[in-house]
């Protein structure tokens, strides 16, 4: 909750150069940083295999994405890396013709990101209702739940304490210290009683072989021909319109945490930016991670780029450097971590019965929408899209019925005086022309719009056939009070529309 005189954080709040000159902020960055490539390591791995390709791709995308996002993104502190919803776009594509075509999708996809963002597509939005947002939000934290029982079901006996105790400590180690992040306590106090006990539980080691080797420049081995174009080119433009809006989401709901403003156009082509240099060095894609981010934010307080940056490169160290002793980290403390994440996630207050009573039904309807699909589907696009459209539809049906034609005067016995009330679009103007007497009323007709407005062409074409219908009636109707752009529109439409009916 801000308060008097926050709700702007102030610049060096994400200053790196202020960062550095203080040790304990520094301290939180790299600590934040740490615990971040710790958690990346089994969702880079579950999310190659998702992806039908070798762990290396996912491990590698998740380096070159964080790495390169903390330099030209424009949200600091937000996480970009390899995920689950890249995976899915491109899986099939990787299935049918293999990593090669994939990594071209990839760089395509990053173009079309780039392009996108300078034409300006970061500004629609503020077309995504704050229902949705709750939505995406609630749904996001079922998906990062519902993605840690594959490591709670069918597993030994001894994971259930381990993640029991990971909790225990996340939860109330912060009420004692939080000189170092609770998550990074749970995972060396787990896997140091695994290796101390000789307990066997899974460990990071079975979820894949990690790499021993950096990345590498290369170009794919595609023929550069216009099949290759019509084969990827759905896939990379699946890739460009999840990415960017998993990404916009993600640093808009940052920004709320943080109380702070980013540049959406600047993340949106940094996002491009990233997939470019992934596809470039061999990575499967990707774009901003909502749990590693939840982690780094809102669990370690992490808010520069410091934290970003040093999670790739240390993820990169671990998984290279120190891939042995990465592999021994048993499974059980990073499903403790997702798990705390995904409970922080959730907005628990969203489904409070005091808050959905007080909400008005169509705003929990496009909540429960894009939950819906969202978990459904597992595209995270798909549900922000069902909940835009939800939204949509019933925000016509109800502002459709907020107009209203009044009889307010009459001066003479020939003159009847309406006033129209209410915003006339093509969902308000519908019922427009039904609303006058034809029959019954004198002569001569006044409509008053002065406490109207003239929105599209539905709204003049519904006036031409009210003055049509008085007009085949013998009678004149005169239309006042329009302000400046509701003339301009209506002077430059009305006659040009077609006959009114």
């Amino acid at each position: 909750m801000s308060h008097a005189g926050s709700t702007v954080a102030p610049p060096e709040d994400t200053s790196v150069l202020a960062a550095l000159r203080s040790p304990r902020r520094l301290k939180t960055e790299v600590l934040a940083g740490l615990v971040v490539a710790l958690a990346l390591i089994p969702e880079a791995i579950s999310f190659s295999i998702i992806a039908g390709v070798d762990p290396r791709v996912g491990l590698f995308a998740s380096f070159t994405m964080a790495v390169t996002i903390s330099i030209v993104g424009g949200r600091p502190a937000m996480i970009s890396a390899a995920t689950g919803a890249i995976a899915l776009v491109v899986a099939p594509l990787s299935r049918e013709y293999g990593l090669d075509y994939l990594i071209a999708a990839v760089i395509l996809g990053g173009v079309l990101q780039i392009v996108l963002s300078v034409v300006g597509v970061a500004k629609l939005m503020r077309f995504i209702p704050h229902s949705v947002m709750v939505g995406f939000v609630n749904a996001l934290a079922i998906l990062i739940f519902t993605s840690q029982l594959p490591y709670l079901i069918g597993v030994p006996a001894l994971v259930y304490p381990l993640v029991a105790v990971g909790l225990v400590v996340m939860v109330f180690l912060p009420k004692l210290t939080t000189v170092v992040p609770a998550p990074l306590i749970a995972i060396v106090m787990l896997t140091a009683a695994t290796l101390v006990f000789a307990l066997q539980v899974p460990d990071v080691g079975d979820e894949g072989e990690l790499p021993s080797s950096l990345p590498t420049l290369l170009l794919p081995n595609v023929p550069f021909t216009l099949d290759t174009l019509s084969i990827i080119a759905p896939f990379s433009l699946a890739i460009a319109l999840v990415g960017l809006l998993e990404s916009l989401m993600t640093a808009k709901l940052v920004d709320d945490i943080t109380d702070s403003r980013s540049n959406k156009t600047r993340e949106g082509w940094g996002q491009g930016v990233a997939n470019l240099v992934t596809g470039f060095t061999g990575g499967m894609g990707g774009c901003a991670m909502i749990g590693q981010t939840m982690i780094n934010v809102k669990v370690s307080g992490a808010r520069t780029r410091i934290s970003t940056f040093l999670a790739g490169t240390f993820l990169l160290i671990l998984v290279v450097g120190l891939g042995d002793i990465v592999a021994l980290i048993p499974m059980a403390a990073l499903v403790a971590v997702m798990i705390m994440v995904s409970v922080g996630t959730f907005d628990w207050h969203s489904i409070r019965p005091s808050t959905l009573r007080r909400m008005p039904k169509s705003e929990t309807l496009v909540m429960i929408a894009t939950v819906a699909v969202t978990v459904a589907t597992h595209n995270l696009a798909y549900g922000v899209v069902v909940g835009v459209v939800t939204a949509m539809v019933l925000f016509a049906r109800r502002v459709a019925h907020l107009t209203e034609v009044v009889d307010v005067a009459h001066p003479d016995e020939n003159t009847r005086v309406y006033k129209v009330l209410g915003e006339l679009f093509f969902a308000s103007s519908n019922d427009l022309i039904h609303q006058f007497d034809y029959i019954g009323d004198p002569e001569n007709i006044v409509i008053d719009m002065s406490e109207s407005h003239i929105w599209d062409a539905s709204t003049v074409a519904a006036l031409d056939a009210v003055t049509t219908k008085y007009a085949a009636k013998g009678k004149t109707v005169e239309i006042v009070g329009l302000n400046a752009s509701s003339e301009e529109r209506r002077d430059r439409l009305s006659g040009n529309l077609g006959a009114g009916h």
